[in-house]
């Protein structure tokens, strides 16, 4: 375990491999063990790091706001910390937003981005996340963890076709802050990149599966008219996880883009 320290809290990362640096981000409710099998094969080819944002698995909590352009500065933070000049930035839902944010703001300092069933405008989240951006509605889940456990247990087969993602869930919700619970969902709700997308001149690889149920699966129109250099890849098969749903075929697809000069 590793991790660097900020002024507004504590960093958790996990790395993996040796070669060019490539930044892997989580989404809602989730943290860097979603990406275990990723790093595994991408470690093989790329030094590979996966980060907790702050109030989500081992990152601290002790903040105010856990809005995404928080999670952009801590992106840049970390970058600064490690010395890592330029790289591509990998993002699954919340954490591909983060990602093209990022690329807008610090444009020299992002190679690539990778995103996966990411909202490119808030509005496109379906009734559940969407809700717990309301303070009050993410109170009383937060504080009844046991109904909202057994609710996407029920659910799990239309979330992922992986066996093991309601025991990843549990980890990692039970590891959310309260305050990050309902406030990064609030922010990427209100969030709306569509107006800047033209400004990311960097090459951006959209992937969305088709069966998605928390963000609309067309969300990838909007990122292939908007990006100058994007393209996409849609998973006829797979959700919202596509890395657990069609891993061989995700990390495939990954690395080639990856190694496009």
């Amino acid at each position: 375990m590793s991790s660097i320290t900020t002024d507004q809290g504590i960093v958790h990362y996990e790395v993996f491999g040796r070669g060019k640096p490539v930044i892997l981000l989580h989404g809602y409710q989730g943290s860097w063990g979603l990406w275990q099998e990723t790093m595994a094969y991408l470690g093989s080819y790329y030094r590979t790091y996966a980060l907790d944002f702050w109030g989500f698995g081992e990152s601290g909590t002790k903040r105010s706001t856990y809005a995404v352009k928080d999670f952009v500065s801590l992106v840049y933070q970390f970058m600064e910390q490690l010395g890592i000049v330029r790289a591509p930035l990998v993002g699954h839902s919340m954490g591909g937003t983060v990602s093209l944010m990022t690329a807008i703001e610090h444009p020299d300092r992002i190679q690539k981005v990778v995103v996966i069933g990411s909202p490119i405008a808030g509005s496109s989240l379906y009734f559940f996340p969407r809700v717990f951006g309301y303070k009050t509605f993410g109170w009383l889940t937060y504080h009844n963890l046991w109904i909202y456990k057994g609710f996407y247990r029920i659910l799990s087969p239309f979330y992922s076709k992986d066996q093991h993602w309601a025991e990843m869930m549990d980890r990692d919700v039970s590891r959310t802050s309260l305050e990050a619970f309902f406030s990064s969902i609030g922010s990427l709700r209100q969030t709306d990149l569509r107006p800047d997308l033209h400004k990311i001149h960097a090459p951006v690889l959209g992937m969305y599966g088709d069966k998605d149920i928390v963000v609309n699966h067309n969300q990838w129109r909007p990122l292939l008219n908007g990006a100058p250099k994007a393209q996409i890849e849609r998973f006829h098969t797979a959700g919202h996880f596509i890395m657990l749903d069609e891993p061989v075929m995700f990390n495939q697809k990954l690395k080639s883009f990856l190694d496009q000069k």
